[in-house]
């Protein structure tokens, strides 16, 4: 290695993830390599009317894509997955992920119709993958999905660990453990940079195991009346496993509806994720022969997503399943920040219905993945960084868990609170950040996306809260001149059957301004401008409220 390289820094690209709940992904460089660590989503929120989804931002990779080798995936949920279909149309690059989340990735591929081409590469913990002058080693973790990893990246400058998402679970449903003697090993061969997850830094003590689920599950589908829907994460494999092992164990048949999951339940069982006895799972045409008291029903629509499976079911639309007296209904996830709104509706939706309906709040039918305090404290006390950035969280997430790291001895100097575009650079005797890239949001509505510069988002939030102004302005086809007074018709502002004198005057003083002009031809962006500055004057002395205006000429 050349004494050039060997000095360069190692560069740390937060390109999602800090500052906000989901929509993870990390670039990680060194010299002309550069690695990247998950490539997910944001759900959208409900300032975000029309968005299906929200992808990071990778104009960063896309002006250096022949540097980029690799894109590392710790697990298969959305969050680190998703936007996969997109990025992976920009950069050809291996995606080397473990064997569910590979599985997954192909599923959402298929989805896309873009698997052609892309190359999906299985790693296993103990893994090492050499991308130029930077070698990934892959390690055991616990999550709340199966064959979740954790990556160590071997640099020049020395090691950067990245734990994914985790927590430490000494009861893990699937038998696996975080793999503590290979981070302590690491931490006693030394640790330049320690990147690791923030959700649950908030939340004191420790996260429960996982088998407290499958116990809560066991006795809700055992007590259960009538029929029991479960609703949660369609990638979330583990808990479909613990919903099908108790409806076995209480003599119930169970069927799955929404597409994502679907797809995902097929594959988990052709490849041996889950195992149900045959005759188990049955489509739900055939579930519904059965007698309510032997139906479980699995779907998607934890986070109050408008179009999942449970919405539609709240909201009566859904073709195949509606709520009868005697229902359960179990949501199996916490609320994602952002979403709660939309899931305290969907429940408000179901309770309307007649449903019983279970949620985290109330019981223990979900158990989060992440570390909470005491867990987090371990893992900096196993790896003993000499820097440390707390990742995936909103920024107040990340703030306490710096506060763990200088309770358990990391200088405050050496911790760095970054945020999306914040770059970090780093050797073992100097860190700082060194400047902000751009690292924003992608939107994703149907089949097109647009950046946060797009005017699309802003316009709807204003259509949404103001309404909006339509002014017709009948023009002279052969003159151009503005022949009579402009009608307006408007939606969302005001009923112009109950305020007529209000839609009078506004186009009154509309024409009294174009006819300055003395009747000679205007310019059609002349008349436009005017239209806009006097109306919304005008309106917003009257209401208050600034709707948008549209003219709109009619030649006649």
């Amino acid at each position: 290695m050349s004494t050039s390289l060997s000095n360069s820094p190692v560069r740390v690209v937060p390109l999602g993830g800090l500052g906000e709940v989901g929509k993870n992904m990390m670039a990680v460089e060194h010299g002309s390599d550069i690695v990247v660590i998950d490539a997910g989503i944001l759900f959208p929120k409900e300032d975000m009317p029309g968005v299906d989804l929200v992808l990071p931002d990778t104009t960063y990779l896309r002006e250096r894509k022949e540097r980029v080798r690799a894109i590392l995936i710790t697990h298969g949920h959305e969050d680190h997955v998703g936007a996969l279909p997109y990025v992976l149309r920009d950069l050809n690059v291996p995606v080397y992920a473990p064997p569910l989340a590979r599985d997954l990735i192909r599923v959402k591929l298929q989805e896309h119709h873009s698997l052609r081409g892309h190359q999906l590469r299985e790693v296993q913990p103990g893994d090492r993958v050499e991308l130029g002058s930077i070698t990934a080693e892959f390690f055991q973790v616990c999550h709340s999905i199966p064959d979740a990893c954790g990556i160590a990246l071997h640099t020049p400058q020395g090691v950067v660990i990245h734990t994914g998402d985790f927590k430490i679970d000494h009861t893990p449903v699937d038998g696996k453990k975080l793999d503590m003697q290979r981070l302590a090993e690491l931490g006693q061969e030394g640790v330049l940079l320690l990147l690791s997850d923030s959700t649950y830094a908030e939340e004191a003590g420790y996260t429960p195991s996982e088998q407290v689920v499958g116990t809560a599950l066991d006795h809700v589908i055992g007590d259960a009346p009538g029929r029991v829907l479960v609703a949660t994460f369609a990638s979330l494999i583990a808990r479909v496993q613990q919903v099908i092992n108790a409806a076995v164990k209480h003599d119930r048949k169970v069927a799955v509806v929404g597409r994502s999951m679907v797809d995902n339940v097929r594959m988990a069982m052709e490849n041996g994720y889950i195992k149900a006895p045959s005759g188990t799972v049955l489509p739900i045409k055939e579930l519904g022969a059965l007698p309510p008291e032997r139906q479980v029903v699995m779907m998607t629509g934890s986070q109050g997503e408008p179009t999942s499976a449970l919405v539609r079911i709240a909201n009566r639309g859904h073709r195949e399943v509606s709520i009868q007296e005697g229902d359960t209904v179990v949501i199996s996830a916490t609320a994602i920040p952002g979403n709660e709104t939309m899931v305290h509706r969907t429940i408000d939706n179901l309770n309307r219905q007649g449903a019983r309906v279970l949620h985290p709040r109330i019981a223990l039918v979900h158990v989060h993945g992440h570390a909470s305090q005491e867990e987090l404290k371990t893992m900096l006390n196993l790896v003993k960084p000499q820097y440390f950035v707390p990742i995936h969280g909103e920024y107040r997430m990340l703030v306490a868990h710096a506060a763990l790291a200088r309770a358990v001895g990391i200088r405050a100097e050496d911790i760095f609170v970054l945020e999306d575009g914040d770059v970090l650079e780093l050797t073992p005797d100097a860190a700082a950040v060194v400047e902000h890239v751009e690292a924003g949001h992608i939107y994703v509505d149907g089949l097109r996306q647009y950046d946060m510069r797009s005017v699309v988002l802003r316009d709807r939030r204003v259509l949404a809260r103001e309404g909006f102004v339509v002014v017709l302005v009948r023009l002279d086809r052969s003159t151009g001149r503005v022949m009579e007074e402009p009608e307006m018709v408007s939606s969302g502002f005001i009923d112009k059957d109950t305020q007529p004198e209000m839609v009078e005057e506004a186009m009154a003083m509309v024409h009294q301004e174009l006819d300055r002009g003395a009747n000679q031809p205007m310019e059609w962006t002349y008349i436009s401008t005017k239209v806009r500055e006097v109306l919304a004057t005008y309106l917003h002395r009257k209401t208050g409220r600034r709707p948008m205006v549209i003219p709109v000429p009619v030649e006649v």
